[in-house]
């Protein structure tokens, strides 16, 4: 595949590194203790989940092993992970190969080694099986949990939102199922995004969720205020500063994204960056390249829309994460939607 990058006139996305271990899609990759740590996904859509933990260092540019692929843990796709401690790398969920399960697995980067916690108490809530999910963290002890829930053949009009309480100390976890409801989706996104009050003053957070249907509607997931968010939201005052800048150009269209799955998104201070993704109900050339950033200084807040014209940096089941004040792309099937992309690449906006 091409590594040339993609270019709209403002927004460019720049490979740093090609690696074999990094080809695979519908992945999780999450910052611990500086590096970039990409888990799991599928060689090929046809293939069996992958089991391996691969590693990102930034600051010298390698990527290498830390955990083999069928090496003891866990192997899933369709998954969401997050972090605990800046230690523990939990896989929550996800496609087993043979079905959807709910379990977390841990990946304790100092042992290297996975281990599959407990389920604590009370147990009753568990849902079914979980992929193409979302898991946001919102503390050291908890995360929200929106999206497909079920068997392989069940579809629901509406769906849950779990509280998934994680316990690193006694290495167990629960869910606890909400009142409210969201619309059924998959492949979706969720942002953690601040809201604002007098004097332009965060008071607080709420997470919104969109795509993963033939919708361009939002849901809101979950309000908390602010002394009640307590994860390490990254700073990133060089992006958030060229991403201010983009979205005032007066270039892009105001349209958010609608019918979108699969797509990556980050949050980036007020604002939220999607990429890629797939087209629902197109039949052929579903796989987009566009950008979408969701701008959180207004109520409502603001979509952009900036396309591409580089179609080999169509991107679908692949990641963007934050780190150090770049937003890094991983990995992804490519434009046919099966072919992997072994990449790394990183978000550059012109003056």
């Amino acid at each position: 595949m091409s590594s040339a990058s993609a270019d709209s006139g403002r927004w460019t996305w720049k490979p740093l590194v090609r690696s074999d271990l990094l080809a695979r899609g519908f992945h999780s990759c999450e910052v611990v203790r500086g590096n970039l740590l990409v888990f799991g996904g599928l060689k090929s859509p046809t293939d069996p989940p992958l089991g391996d933990v691969v590693a990102f260092d930034p600051a010298t540019q390698t990527v290498r092993s830390l955990a083999p692929d069928g090496g003891g843990g866990c192997r899933r796709s369709h998954h969401q992970a997050l972090v605990l401690s800046d230690r523990y790398l939990c896989a929550v969920g996800g496609w087993d190969g043979g079905r959807r399960v709910s379990e977390v697995w841990a990946f304790d980067v100092e042992r290297l080694r996975w281990e599959p916690w407990a389920v604590g108490s009370p147990a009753g809530q568990t849902p079914v099986g979980l992929s193409s999910h979302t898991c946001t963290k919102v503390s050291e002890h908890q995360a929200k949990v929106v999206g497909r829930e079920g068997g392989l053949r069940m579809q629901r009009r509406y769906a849950s939102i779990f509280t998934l309480h994680l316990d690193a100390a006694r290495k167990s976890y629960w869910y606890e199922e909400e009142e409210s409801r969201t619309a059924s989706r998959a492949g979706h996104s969720a942002m953690l995004l601040p809201e604002g009050g007098p004097a332009g003053k965060i008071r607080g957070y709420k997470l919104v969720v969109f795509g993963g249907r033939d919708s361009a509607d939002c849901d809101i997931a979950g309000r908390w205020p602010k002394g009640q968010i307590q994860v390490d939201l990254a700073a990133a005052p060089g992006l958030t500063e060229q991403l201010s800048r983009l979205v005032s150009a007066g270039k892009a269209s105001g349209h958010p994204p609608k019918g979108l799955r699969h797509q990556s998104c980050s949050v980036v201070g007020p604002f939220a960056v999607i990429f890629g993704g797939e087209t629902l109900g197109k039949g052929r050339d579903a796989v987009c390249n566009d950008l979408y950033v969701h701008d959180a200084r207004s109520s409502p807040g603001q979509w952009f829309h900036f396309p591409s014209s580089n179609r080999a940096l169509k991107r679908i089941g692949h990641r963007t994460c934050l780190l150090n004040d770049k937003l890094y792309l991983v990995g992804g099937f490519g434009p046919d939607g099966k072919t992997p992309c072994p990449e790394i690449s990183t978000l550059e906006i012109s003056p």
